[in-house]
């Protein structure tokens, strides 16, 4: 008797016909360690089950793109011999649970996936979502989190240099906790994980394992109920000073030609990095449990497999380079055994006493997983199921200037610099752009480049119109690296959901990867790497909360020489402030505004629409301007409109602005009077420059390329005025007012 009971099946997040196929595949009851790696390997976070059937769709490939999804990271070609090798990865629920180990095991993770491919790792980023700032579990998740990142990679030597953090109701039950790694390699030195050569060595490196993480993936994959503070023992312990050694002893052994394939434990541990191996080498896997390095006693092969302790990696090394590896190893003071072999009988066996206490043909672990099409409803059964309120009862004019500063001091629109002040973003001296702009710039270490780096996602948007919302993360991730003079290369993302056995939910999940896709393939920004976090849900809030739909994107592009590098800062008095990507025929787009939100206590209307021939051409325009050094500033219009994006380039640069609404309202609105409705409007594809006085080729080259262009307004003073002509006024606002407003939240909620 295998002791195997449905109770005991159901503990392991496994559906009793899923069971009924464990049992189909072996050909018997499984024991209790095969049930656990069947359990893992087919939870949502390791199998993609739900989401496999349409991640198949989205766009992957280019000439540029070295290698896609199914790997630890996507590889691109940046030129010159070199790779960049990125990717972002969601630690939502382990966050939510021990905020400051959840976040910081996220860091180490995704530091793991980039360096195992024979990266050194360059940047940081990450993408936060909070619940609201009153909820009184909030102030301890915020400050846990970030103090878990900084920690974790100030200490491993890996700049946090950007990001962005959010916060809504939604979030109350689960935060969102995304990490992001970017790392640069030679591109003739990628590592790959297949297992291949019958007989090699496989190699346990890093940390001994121990009983934290157990279950850490099925836990992943369930949503929250009343119970989630009983589940911290499935939360990881992280050490970054360990992760610095065995960055170290890793690239030095890659310097050899001693590997054949390396993979790091991350979710589902052991099981997953050994199954992945042996999966991707079409191979099969043998191992000595006696012999993976322990720091409990009496530890059994069940927790064994099943720990996601950090700091570890498997290895295939070619045969006789063993003693050289444990040399590297040992000197850097890391664990090292030789815990088995790889074989040609495509089973995974597990021997422990003498003993096989596992045989699983891997198969039926990994490419014969479970993949479900669940069903989702119509897009019109969607929006009546969302029921987003129409755009009614909004007012044509308001108080600007109070609206203004309430938008500064709003959570989402407020500084971040209580938190990247946490974060060392100059550690490796070759950060060159950093949190506040539109996209973070790191230098390729001893060259003219640079890469820039940006997340973005607006799951408002998401909920409102999923479609749409797809299409804008990605335009957003393109128009910023487009906005620092970056040419967009490739995408990572993190698909955040809730339950996909919620018709409602899945519909969210299938409209924002179509629109992805779209996006992807007008703008040629393939998607090469990912991650799907689904489940992200709380019953422990009452009634069942999902957060909204939020498919972070990772956006990554390439400077040729860095010297051109654009910032948001305004830098003269006296030069034109000109709006990029104005569209007569669209008037001002305030469905789902922040000013809405903000000002006007509304979450209603369809979300801007996304016009991707537009934004291609905008954002071509706009590099080219950069590339020939004909703009100054450069900032991209998101959250808050026109109103907002100029009073960041003035808070950045120290220096107002006056704003004269006649001068584009033929472009943004046709109506004319109601300025609030012009200043805050969300319209896409829109970027702001200012050109030097006695300079006039913008708008030409604008109007050469098809794209809308127009002046609205100078820069110069201590103020943002506003205003229909030079002599009538508005509203004005000091930058002391603003600054003072876009300083207070964090200030105060903190009580710095």
């Amino acid at each position: 008797m295998s002791g195997i009971t449905p109770d005991v099946v159901e503990a392991h997040g496994l559906s009793p016909e899923e069971y009924e196929r464990v049992l189909h595949a072996l050909g018997r009851e499984p024991n209790l360690v095969e049930l656990g790696i069947f359990s893992v390997m087919w939870s949502e976070h390791c199998s993609y089950k739900s989401s496999r059937f349409h991640l198949k769709k989205l766009p992957t490939e280019a000439p540029w793109v070295i290698c896609g999804p199914g790997e630890n990271a996507g590889v691109i070609d940046i030129g010159d011999g070199q790779a960049a090798i990125f990717k972002m990865e969601s630690h939502n629920h382990p966050s939510y649970i021990e905020p400051y180990q959840g976040a910081a095991t996220g860091v180490g993770g995704i530091l793991r996936d980039v360096f195992t491919m024979g990266a050194r790792p360059v940047a940081n980023m990450n993408a936060l979502r909070f619940g609201r700032p009153d909820h009184p579990k909030m102030k301890h998740l915020v400050q846990g989190v970030v103090a878990g990142i900084g920690g974790y990679g100030n200490c491993v030597g890996v700049p946090t240099v950007g990001g962005e953090t959010n916060f809504h109701r939604a979030y109350d039950g689960n935060i969102l906790v995304n990490a992001m790694t970017v790392g640069v390699a030679d591109a003739d030195k990628i590592f790959y994980s297949a297992a291949t050569g019958v007989g090699n060595p496989i190699v346990y490196v890093g940390s001994k394992t121990g009983r934290d993480g157990i279950h850490g993936a099925t836990m992943a994959s369930a949503d929250f109920g009343e119970d989630s503070e009983e589940k911290r023992p499935t939360v990881q312990v992280g050490d970054p000073f360990t992760e610095k050694l065995l960055i170290e002893a890793c690239l030095e052994l890659m310097a050899t030609d001693a590997i054949v394939a390396i993979q790091d434990m991350g979710a589902a541990g052991l099981t997953s990095s050994s199954v992945e191996m042996a999966t991707n080498g079409k191979a099969g896997i043998r191992l000595d449990m006696n012999k993976v390095p322990c720091r409990e006693e009496g530890m059994t092969p069940y927790e064994m497999m099943l720990s996601e302790s950090q700091e570890r990696m498997l290895m295939v090394l070619k045969p006789g380079k063993e003693a050289m590896a444990e040399a590297i190893f040992r000197k850097w003071e890391l664990d090292f055994a030789v815990i088995g072999e790889v074989t040609d009988t495509r089973h995974m066996v597990l021997e422990f006493n003498g003993e096989v206490v596992c045989d699983i043909p891997l198969g039926p672990l990994a490419a014969d997983a479970p993949e479900y099409e669940r069903p989702y409803l119509s897009k019109d059964e969607y929006k009546a199921w969302a029921k987003v309120p129409a755009l009614s009862g909004v007012p044509e004019k308001t108080d600007i200037r109070a609206d203004l500063l309430k938008l500064m001091a709003s959570p989402d629109l407020a500084s971040r610099r209580w938190i990247w002040e946490q974060y060392d973003s100059q550690v490796g001296a070759d950060t060159l752009q950093l949190s506040g702009g539109d996209a973070a710039v790191v230098r390729v270490h001893g060259t003219q480049k640079a890469l820039a780096i940006s997340t973005d996602c607006t799951p408002r948007y998401c909920y409102a119109d999923p479609y749409e919302g797809g299409k804008q993360a990605i335009a957003e991730a393109y128009r910023n690296l487009c906005a620092v003079g970056a040419t967009p290369l490739a995408v990572t993302n993190c698909l955040n959901f809730a339950n996909p056995q919620r018709p409602e939910i899945m519909a969210q999940f299938v409209g924002c990867l179509q629109g992805m896709g779209d996006a992807c393939r007008a703008l040629d920004f393939p998607i090469v790497s990912g991650n799907v976090s689904l489940y992200n849900e709380s019953k422990a809030t009452g009634g069942g909360s999902a957060i909204l739909p939020t498919p972070a994107i990772g956006g990554v592009g390439i400077l040729t020489d860095y010297s051109k590098m654009a910032t948001i800062a305004l830098k003269e008095g006296a030069q034109k402030i000109l709006l990029i990507g104005a569209n007569p025929k669209v008037g001002p787009e305030i469905g789902q505004s922040k000013w809405l939100e903000v000002c006007c206590g509304k979450e209603a209307g369809p979300p801007p629409k996304v016009d991707l021939a537009l934004e291609k051409r905008n954002g071509e325009l706009v590099r080219q301007l950069i590339d020939k050094g004909l703009v100054t500033a450069v900032h991209d219009v998101s959250d808050g409109g026109i109103l907002v994006a100029v009073t960041e380039m003035a808070l950045a640069g120290g220096m107002g602005a006056q704003l004269q609404t006649i001068a584009f309202e033929d472009y943004v609105d046709s109506e004319k009077a109601r300025h609030a409705w012009s200043l805050f409007a969300e319209n896409q594809g829109r970027y702001l420059v200012t050109e030097p006085i006695d300079s006039h080729i913008v708008e030409k080259l604008a109007n050469d390329a098809g794209v809308g262009c127009c002046f609205i307004g100078w820069t110069g003073g201590d103020a943002i005025r506003i205003g229909p002509d030079e002599e009538t006024t508005v509203a004005e606002i000091s930058l002391a007012e603003l600054r003072e407003a876009s300083e207070s939240f964090f200030r105060d909620w903190m009580e710095v």
